[in-house]
């Protein structure tokens, strides 16, 4: 039994919501993410091609929706470029007369064990807070960064601000937009670790086709086109109009997203966004940690850092699979105990490393080199966390001297994961 006040009720029945029940469902969404309670029919309407039968669950405390949770389908790049599916999950809420209650721990344990039954390799999330995650088995493992950029410290000449190489930067449209973007986004995600697959979906609310929010405002969009005419680079931005009292331009130019197949592209999209006329401050939005956009500017200093934090985080749900999808940077193996209170994926497994950088992994029963737990083991598997510094701060224990060294040689890459989206 639950109690409210002293006063005895039903257990809270957590499933998954019925079509009938959407509007109940995104009422309580929106009473987690503390918007205004009610959507209007138009918005309910664009927001139901996200429901899937049996991945938005919800919970029930007297018919009325007090908790929310969805899941959907996904590919998430690992190192190497194979993409492994994930289940995605978003829109997690819980009502604050509701709080405290295992409302989440069940949702999770409901959808995870889905997951794992589906033949899921990972489980992708977004945390709107950190502590709440680790507790499932999810691990940081990727992060991002926003720079402000003073775009009259940059030392870039205005004047001379088109593609030195030929190429050439276009504005375009939204319909432009939905064609060119999706196939660009392709090719970036297939060389990035870290990247999530794109729905068609995605599209139209990132141009304005479907409409979440009564408000809307049309973004500029423009595309860097390479000597030879390819679409190699596209960004999605809004600008204020500020004005000083010297009747002096004050305005930001903020990135929703820029997309580029390559440095060529980066470059001229930046150069662009610092050309703009009236523009003085250029908000990046989140990109890698180390983004080029610092050293592609004279003046790397003119680029202050916003804002640094996690960003998206992974729980495995089966680790051989993960380990066998990824490349790995030197030849070598190890055998890690991986730790897992949810039971999905522990056990002891055996990695074998190639110099050509494939990998294999089995069950063993092999004395472990690495301890640790399967969150631990989803900030290294994308290859941006260390295994010396987890081991430092106790969260990996080594049984064989030198075995997180070896980890890292392994499993860290050049470049850092990156994840473009949010989800």
């Amino acid at each position: 039994m639950t109690t409210t006040a002293g006063t005895p009720q039903p257990d809270l029945d957590v499933r998954p919501i019925t079509e009938t029940e959407f509007a109940d469902w995104n009422r309580a969404l929106n009473i987690g993410f503390l918007r205004e309670p009610t959507s209007s029919p138009e918005v309910l309407d664009a927001r139901r091609p996200e429901f899937q039968p049996g991945r938005s669950l919800g919970a029930f405390d007297g018919g009325r929706c007090v908790a929310t949770f969805r899941s959907f389908a996904q590919e998430l790049t690992a190192v190497g470029g194979a993409a492994v599916p994930a289940d995605a999950i978003s829109n997690v809420t819980v009502s604050p007369t509701h709080r405290r209650r295992g409302l989440l721990t069940r949702m999770m344990a409901q959808d995870l064990a889905a997951a794992k039954e589906r033949g899921d390799v990972v489980a992708t999330l977004i945390a709107a807070e950190y502590p709440i995650y680790g507790r499932y088995g999810f691990g940081p493992a990727t992060w991002a960064t926003e720079w402000t950029v003073d775009v009259p410290r940059t030392g870039l000449d205005p004047r001379r601000s088109h593609p030195e190489d030929g190429g050439r930067v276009d504005l375009v449209d939204a319909e432009d937009v939905r064609k060119l973007g999706p196939e660009l986004h392709e090719r970036l995600r297939r060389t990035q670790p870290g990247a999530v697959s794109r729905t068609d979906l995605w599209w139209k609310i990132a141009t304005g086709a479907v409409r979440f929010r009564p408000t809307w405002h049309e973004p500029f969009f423009a595309v860097y086109r390479s000597a030879d005419g390819e679409v190699q680079g596209m960004v999605s931005y809004t600008t204020d109009d500020e004005w000083g009292d010297s009747k002096q331009p004050l305005n930001t130019a903020r990135v929703h997203w820029l997309l580029a197949a390559g440095p060529a592209a980066e470059r001229a999209l930046w150069r662009y966004l610092c050309s703009i006329d009236w523009i003085v401050k250029v908000r990046s939005g989140w990109r890698a940690p180390d983004d080029l956009l610092p050293l592609l500017l004279p003046d790397p200093r003119a680029a202050a850092v916003t804002t640094h934090a996690d960003w998206l985080w992974v729980r495995v749900l089966d680790v051989v699979r993960a380990l066998e999808a990824r490349t790995y940077g030197a030849a070598g193996s190890l055998v890690l105990e991986v730790a897992d209170g949810a039971g999905l994926a522990g056990g002891r497994y055996r990695l074998e490393a190639s110099a050509d950088g494939t990998g294999t992994c089995a069950a063993t029963t092999e004395d472990a080199d690495l301890s640790l737990d399967v969150a631990e083991l989803a900030s290294l598997w994308l290859g941006d966390e260390s295994a010396v510094r987890l081991a430092a701060l106790g969260r990996v224990r080594e049984g064989r001297a030198g075995a997180a060294r070896e980890a890292d040689a392994l499993l860290r890459t050049s470049r850092r994961p990156w994840c473009p989206d949010i989800f």
